[in-house]
């Protein structure tokens, strides 16, 4: 009872305090900042029925290379007509303000000796060549520019050209290594090996930035592989911190490759790399198009972004119904009986970064407080998705527009995909996110490790997000700055639906939006045949969001899609220990087996040494084969590197789904052929078919089933009706 005195003795002037402040965003210099929107002009959109992999892109129209001093595409080629707002940051990429292209206010203003000179609604910038070296300290490479470049020669430095420009809205980069006898000559390439990586970057955004790309940081994250002779492209538009639009991701990547070969000539091959959303895009437009990438290096990867929403976004429902509505909720302090519910990872007495923020917004919706004693992958990965992705009132706290643009725009994942998915009679995008008839916690409950009140009542009261026309803006103040926000909306709780003749309404995803999500390759549905190695260090301990399951959800649909898996290498490494450079070494004796030899196939040109691999903080390898990641995901009894890395899962799959995590909406049967089926066995539910009704009129998911969001098309029915492991071939 002390505790609980001395929390709210505590939390009451912190209270009262911001009470005070009314929880108002300072106002920051919005000197940059876009004024207007403009109206988008019309462009192509490609079609994408039945499948974007099987339609043919049209041809250039723009004329590669792009000459230096002059602009690149302002349009995609086949992406739809461009997003605006659209906040221009050439600035922040240190490539100085961008090209005025209106005198309408249209965008952000340009200064030229902090007089208006102009606007910039599509945030251009000329083609540059500068030169840069790559210098290592301790155990960093630093790149640093050169602004006489012949001195490299007398300092016995490396020397790379770095072109800077603007494709497609968003800046792009190529570094190429040179000799100092090269300066001057944009073609010249006597330092190159031929050979060619596609640097892709992570991040969660919703759209309307253009990015921000460094040459320096280019140059650093691929030090090694540019000291070897390769040579290395890159745009802002594949980060996916700017956008999850993989139509114009690969727009983006095809021009970028373009203006590079247009230079150079054609590479022995190119390879793509990168960490989280720079994994899952390489996955995608190796599924989506060809001639872009003949190889693929995710780090950290998932399968695609919109999947993976479907339990990030159940992640804020369960935090809230554990604080907030659950009967017990001191049962929920044990963080570990979480994990049974959300499937990733919990761990009792780990430290949470913003924990004071349970006990602030306990206390002022009327509850004892209570500091947090856990935290878990849910809330240490994914605190502020559902608002930043999911919230068109919200995206991301936006000092870079104007009120009034502000306030005409819906910030969300779905809008900016809303030239795809469509609109509602709102104009809002729509959404694929559903939870009709999902049982959380079904399979702790058929294991005994939960109550069958306890079940029952996280159904009945879990809820689901408020349609978005509904949603209001998380209350969040900042009097410290962006970095400490302080969230009095905890959990995103004022748009979550409360109970109604005591159950909390569930939310419908658009079939139409989950058909063109499919459609448009935004679902990664296994269709790659070229080599890939899938390469993460383990973090389940440390709760980050990069959780080694999603590797393996891959893996299923690869081996879904093509009736097998002999292109798909995946290596799991202690946190001490970097398989990068492994990685491209391997990748490279793959690759020019596959170069040297049109006969061999993709699983012969193989190194017989290169297989699915963990690895110990010294970089030794702790067990490799074909058997050793084995686990629940493939029904089989754990390998080696399962039991020495352990894999955790998601909230759908404790719901009774499937490990490859491809259903947007289950199809539904009723509770009375569920408990017949055995959905529940060996629990006997048929004392609680009332409550069960109550809470699932229209029945509960049955995950045997086939997505009813997936398009009528054989390439998706047969790769859901396969996704229980058995084997089928698709022709390419």
């Amino acid at each position: 009872m002390l505790k609980k005195l001395l929390v709210i003795l505590v939390l009451l002037p912190l209270l009262a305090w911001l009470v005070w402040l009314q929880i108002k965003v300072p106002s920051e210099d919005r000197k940059f900042a876009v004024q207007n929107k403009a109206v988008p002009e019309d462009n192509f959109l490609l079609s994408t029925t039945p499948h974007i992999s099987l339609i043919e892109r049209p041809v250039e129209h723009f004329q590669f290379p792009i000459a230096v001093g002059e602009v690149g595409p302002k349009q995609s080629l086949y992406s739809g007509p461009n997003q605006y707002p659209f906040y221009c940051m050439a600035r922040d990429s240190l490539l100085g303000q961008p090209e005025v292209d209106n005198q309408q206010g249209l965008g952000v203003p340009v200064y030229r000796n902090e007089k208006t000179v102009g606007y910039s609604k599509d945030c251009s910038v000329k083609t540059t060549i500068s030169y840069y070296t790559l210098v290592k300290h301790g155990e960093e490479f630093r790149a640093t520019k050169l602004d006489n470049p012949s001195a490299a020669r007398q300092s016995h430095l490396p020397l790379f050209r770095v072109e800077q420009g603007s494709i497609n809205r968003f800046i792009y980069t190529i570094v190429m290594p040179v000799s100092t006898r090269e300066v001057g000559d944009r073609l010249a390439q006597s330092k190159w090996n031929k050979r060619l990586i596609y640097q892709f970057n992570g991040g969660s955004g919703i759209g309307f930035r253009q990015g921000r790309q460094k040459a320096s940081r280019v140059m650093t994250r691929q030090a090694n592989q540019l000291l070897a002779g390769y040579a290395v492209v890159s745009s802002s538009g594949n980060k996916t911190s700017y956008t999850y639009n993989m139509l114009l991701a690969e727009d983006t990547a095809r021009r970028v490759k373009k203006q590079f070969v247009s230079l150079y000539g054609n590479p022995l091959y190119t390879v793509g790399v990168g960490g989280s959303g720079g994994g899952l895009a390489q996955y995608l437009i190796a599924q989506n198009s060809k001639g872009i990438l003949d190889g693929l290096i995710p780090l950290y990867s998932y399968p695609d972004m919109i999947t993976q929403t479907t339990y990030a976004l159940d992640c804020d429902l369960l935090n809230n119904y554990f604080t907030f509505r659950a009967n017990d909720r001191k049962a929920w302090r044990n963080w570990e009986r979480r994990r049974l519910i959300e499937g990733m990872n919990a761990i009792n007495d780990f430290p949470q970064k913003a924990g004071f923020l349970q006990p602030l917004n306990q206390l002022m919706s009327g509850f004892v407080p209570s500091f947090p004693e856990g935290n878990s992958e849910c809330i240490n990965g994914y605190f502020g998705l559902s608002a930043f992705i999911n919230n068109p009132r919200q995206g991301f706290i936006r000092e870079l527009f104007a009120e009034h643009v502000v306030d005409s725009t819906n910030w969300s994942y779905w809008q900016d995909m809303s030239h795809v998915f469509g609109t509602d009679e709102s104009g809002l995008g729509l959404s694929t996110w559903d939870n009709v008839g999902v049982q959380y916690g079904l399979n702790a409950l058929k294991n005994k490790q939960i109550s069958i009140e306890e079940f029952l009542h996280i159904n009945a009261n879990i809820g689901s997000w408020k349609p978005q026309a509904q949603m209001q803006q998380e209350s969040i103040a900042v009097p410290f700055g962006h970095k400490i926000p302080i969230w009095l909306t905890l959990w995103g709780n004022h748009n979550i639906t409360t109970p109604e003749n005591l159950v909390a309404p569930r939310h419908q995803g658009s079939i139409h939006a989950m058909n063109k999500a499919y459609q448009s390759g935004q679902v990664f549905i296994g269709r790659v045949n070229i080599p890939i190695i899938d390469a993460r260090h383990y973090l389940e301990n440390e709760l980050d969001m990069h959780h080694m399951s999603a590797s393996f959800y891959s893996r299923l649909r690869i081996k879904h899609a093509n009736g097998h898996d002999n292109n798909h290498i995946i290596w799991v490494a202690h946190k001490d220990h970097d398989p990068t450079q492994h990685a491209f070494d391997m990748m490279d004796q793959w690759l020019m087996a596959l170069h040297s030899s049109k006969n061999k196939t993709v699983a012969s040109s193989k190194p017989p040494s290169l297989q699915d691999s963990c690895f110990n903080a010294d970089g030794s390898i702790y067990a490799s084969g074909d058997q050793v990641f084995n686990g629940a995901w493939n029904n089989q009894p754990n390998g080696e590197c399962q039991t020495r890395f352990p894999m955790f899962s998601t909230s759908r799959i404790e719901a009774g789904g499937n490990w490859a995590g491809t259903m947007f909406k289950c199809p539904l049967i009723p509770v009375d052929q569920a408990i017949a089926r055995g959905v529940y066995a060996p629990i006997d539910m048929r004392k609680n078919i009332a409550d069960l009704t109550r809470t699932f009129p229209e029945g509960v998911c049955d995950y045997q089933g086939i997505d009813l969001g997936i398009p009528n098309h054989p390439i998706f029915i047969k790769n859901q009706e396969n996704s229980d492991n058995r084997v089928v071939n698709l022709s390419y």
